[in-house]
Order: C-alpha cells, then structure tokens, then sequence
C-alpha cells in the first residue's frame, strides 16, 4: 500500500482504535482508490463503523495515521478539520434528519453552515437540483414526520451531496428498508458514482446490497482484515468465516454453546 499512489483518495495507516482494554480496530491498514465504491461488511463489533468515523475523524486512533489527499488529518484540530469535512459526506444509519426543519431547510443546512452563498434563488436551485437527484424534487416543504423510511434516507442522502462532495460515507444505508426501498438506495449510490465520480465507502450487513454497488468489498472480524477483494472473490473466499457470514450461517461452536446454556437453565430449573 502505498499513501501517494494518486489513484488513493483515502489512506488507513496500522490503524488501532482502543475502548480501554478492548481493540476494536487493530492495525488496520487500508486505501480507497478515487472514484470507487468500497464496501465494509462484517459481523456487529467488528468495527466497520468505527473505522468510517476515523475516516471522517469523528473518532481519533489510538494509534496510527489517516489520510486524505496525501494530507494527514487525524491529527488536525477541529477548526483544520471543517474545511477536510466540506469534501467529505456522511450518511448516518438513521438518516438524522432535523425534525423542526422542512425537507429544504435540512438539504441547505450544510451550505448555510459551510458556504457564503444567500441569495434565496441560488439556494432553492441547490434543494431542488440535489432532490431532483434522488428523484424527491417536489418534497421540499415536507417535515419528516410525513416522510415515509425510505424517503428520510433519500433526503439525507440529498443533504449528503449539498456540498458536491468527492466522499460519501454510508452507514448502514438499507437498514430499516423493505427490499424495493433498499433498492432504491442502491441504484442512487451507483447513480451517484457514475453521474459524478464519487467516491464511496458503505458500511452494510446486506450482501444482496455489497454485491450490487461494490467495486471492492473488504471483510473485518475480530478488528482485523478477514477478506479483501471484488464480488466474485469474497464469494469464493476460503475463509470460513467469510463463508458463514455471506450466508448468515451460526458456527458450530455458537451452536454448542447455545446448548449448553440451555441445558443448564433445565437443570436449574429442576432443583
């Protein structure tokens, strides 16, 4: 791996992240090449939203170096880390929208917050282009209450883009969704990739999903780099870790525990 191959957006040094005692990240060391869908799946704990909170540097390592541009940013301080941020979108599991603010107000919040721009006819056009995009234009007077999951995710996603992005980050994105919403949502993330070369990374448990949007798909287990590779790859992959978790498949060591622990609630019960 090498941090100044121009092809890399985003580089992950021997990253370590520590709560205490546990490591939830372990020397992890990645590149996210320019232009590319990277998806992260893996069991829950293993870290994968903990490693795009690094990326974004909403988390700080407890050891090693993050990456953008070539510029090392998790050592920046808030103030240096706006302007990293502005390039950067992030689209929460939830899709966080603010409650108290229509559709529109929540797309131009970053741009109010980020930019100079107030010409009431500039930001209107801005709303309308990015909801137009996740095909919501006409929505932009509607509060969330009144929107439906899918709809919340789609304008998260919108006020994702606000800032015409190189980066977005997508946590969980389908979680909550039925499969044609989930859809929905994978078909923007192509879109979005292809209409305006960006580059993203998307945390998710649902494979139908990876397979569909990924270029490149990488495993985490126990902190650590299980599998690393497109579609086709992990699919094969001989880890039988990968294997049991593409088909949500129970170890048999799982299994024998569950049975122990059960049969020591009928002996308990006995006495």
């Amino acid at each position: 791996m090498n941090s100044e191959n121009n092809n890399y957006l985003i580089t992950l040094k021997n990253l370590t992240k520590r709560f205490g005692k546990l490591a939830v990240l372990d020397d992890v060391s990645l590149s996210f090449e320019k232009g590319k869908t990277t998806v992260i799946i893996g069991p829950s704990g293993c870290g994968k939203t903990v490693l795009i909170k690094h990326i974004i540097v909403l988390l700080r390592p407890s050891e090693g170096e993050v990456y953008f541009h070539n510029e090392r940013i998790d050592n920046l301080h808030e103030k240096q880390l706006a302007k990293v941020r502005t390039q950067m979108g992030f689209l929460f599991q939830s899709g966080a929208l603010f409650d108290s603010m229509t559709v529109e107000e929540n797309i131009l919040f970053p741009v109010m917050q980020h930019t100079k721009i107030r010409d009431r006819a500039k930001l209107q056009e801005i709303a309308k282009a990015k909801l137009a995009m996740v095909g919501l234009d006409g929505f932009q007077e509607y509060y969330p209450a009144k929107l439906s999951g899918g709809q919340k995710k789609r304008v998260a996603l919108a006020r994702a883009i606000a800032l015409e992005p190189e980066v977005i980050l997508y946590d969980e994105p389908t979680t909550g969704l039925d499969p044609i919403r989930s859809d929905v949502i994978n078909e923007l993330i192509i879109k979005l990739k292809k209409d305006l070369g960006i580059t993203s990374i998307v945390v998710t448990h649902d494979m139908k999903s990876a397979t569909k949007i990924a270029d490149r798909i990488i495993m985490l287990h126990k902190g650590r780099i299980e599998a690393d590779g497109d579609a086709e790859s992990i699919q094969n992959s001989p880890s039988q870790v990968v294997q049991r978790f593409i088909k949500g498949e129970i170890s048999e060591g799982d299994i024998q525990s569950m049975q122990v622990s059960f049969e020591d609630i009928k002996t308990n019960g006995k006495k």
